[in-house]
């Protein structure tokens, strides 16, 4: 079997089963929760400001197969079935582009900008000081996800100060300052038990759905660790994790996934640079998975892919890590540990079309972007054929696939203060309602 047809074979297995999945969960996004809080969603290209404004009923949007149940749990929680969109004769320029990432543009258009126009958003006030989260004064590291999350939803458009008009209720949680006071897991997981407990006992909000309307944000191992030991929580409320995966306890359709983005990048966004890009696959980092070992063993000899079973010493020169990804085709993202690493959005950024191996990821934002178009997504046996495959990738794909990732890098950066923030977790609970 030649390179190529091993990796068309290995589209056919894994295209269908995705797609249908991506897709229900787009025909979810009919009402509220991915808080994609960091991603810079430009939706200026969505709308024409000389377009004419019509009425369309939601229900217009949804294959005959959802229409009947969709409308019936959305209508009841929108109280109207109807939006306002901005309709324009014809197909734009930027409806190509559009079309070329996302699962269903048009159902994605009316949802943006109902959330948009409803959406609301409860943050608890209180709280005891070692759980009510301070945003650090740089944002960077492995809590500059969580930092840029929160201080970005406290200045959104969509908080709200009445409870009474919430859709969600933000429990703002974190092991922030706990861990930097040497807090042990176990201190971690009381503390924040005790303070949840305080806010079930002080307002009547949790109760009404038994917290399924609630959520919090960990980014990082420490937070993950320290809440599983609070079952109402992990089990009840949506976690918004960054780059988690599915065998660490994360539920689909009620948790919800956000990429891991450490910022500032250290050097500009890579595009429109295939001729440098001479090397096939690039991995270094910490084998600290079952997968990552085996990469690091089957590859790491290789002539024509660059394989490190250890992360890029400093010493070796200025920003050497992030240097490669600039001259590399394809950057493998194995799975790691309970939190992945922001490799892939490294990858992104600079270029590098990423190349998911493992099993078990949540791919962020999987409701919304079609990830097939700016990515390779692999099983973990994939691993010994690794290089065959990517070999096998004819380069006019390649070069469809470098382009789009080009597109989707405004996706995957955090920006302060937001601008249109949230839209992913406004899908996993209409999905909640659907199964209560």
């Amino acid at each position: 079997m030649t390179a190529g047809n091993l990796y068309q074979q290995l589209q056919q297995q894994q295209q269908v089963p995705q797609s249908m999945c991506s897709m229900k969960g787009s025909l979810l996004t009919l009402s509220i929760l991915t808080l994609i809080s960091f991603t810079y969603l430009s939706f200026n290209s969505l709308h024409s400001s000389s377009s004419p404004s019509i009425s369309v009923p939601v229900v217009s949007q949804v294959p005959a197969t959802e229409t009947t149940t969709t409308t019936e749990r959305t209508t009841s929680f929108l109280k109207h079935d109807k939006v306002s969109v901005s309709y324009s004769p014809g197909k734009a320029a930027d409806d190509d582009e559009i079309s070329d990432l996302y699962h269903s543009p048009s159902v994605f258009k009316l949802n943006y900008e109902e959330m948009e126009r409803n959406f609301k958003v409860y943050i608890y006030p209180d709280g005891d000081p070692n759980t009510f989260y301070q945003t650090p004064r740089k944002l960077t590291g492995k809590y500059a996800s969580e930092g840029y999350f929160f201080q970005n939803i406290r200045e959104s458009r969509f908080r709200t100060q009445d409870p009474d008009q919430a859709h969600l209720f933000f429990i703002p949680i974190s092991c922030h300052k706990m861990r930097g006071k040497g807090t042990s897991y176990e201190n971690m997981t009381i503390i924040i038990e005790n303070y949840v407990q305080s806010l079930i006992a002080k307002y009547p909000y949790w109760n009404r759905t038994l917290g399924a309307d609630h959520f919090f944000v960990t980014c990082h191992d420490v937070g993950v660790r320290a809440t599983e030991g609070v079952p109402l929580l992990v089990k009840n409320a949506i976690r918004v994790v960054c780059s988690p995966s599915y065998d660490v306890g994360f539920i689909p359709h009620k948790d919800v996934a956000l990429p891991q983005v450490l910022q500032p990048f250290a050097l500009p966004a890579g595009g429109n640079d295939l001729e440098n890009r001479t090397t096939l696959g690039f991995w270094a980092g910490h084998r600290n998975s079952r997968i990552r070992v085996i990469l690091a063993r089957v590859w790491e000899n290789d002539t024509e892919l660059d394989i490190s079973n250890n992360r890029i010493n400093r010493a070796t020169g200025h920003l050497v890590y992030q240097k490669r990804f600039y001259g590399t085709k394809f950057c493998i993202c194995p799975g790691g540990s309970q939190v992945n690493s922001a490799r892939i959005a490294d990858s992104i950024h600079y270029g590098c079309v990423p190349v998911i191996l493992s099993n078990y990821y949540d791919l962020p934002f999987n409701d919304i972007l079609d990830w097939h178009q700016f990515s390779v997504i692999l099983r973990e046996q994939d691993v010994y054929q690794l290089k065959q495959i990517l070999k096998g990738i004819p380069n006019d794909q390649f070069v469809s696939l470098h382009k789009n990732l080009v597109k989707v890098q405004k996706h995957f950066q955090w920006n302060s203060p937001p601008s249109n923030m949230m839209h992913s977790i406004w899908s996993c609970m209409i999905s909640g309602y659907a199964t209560m």
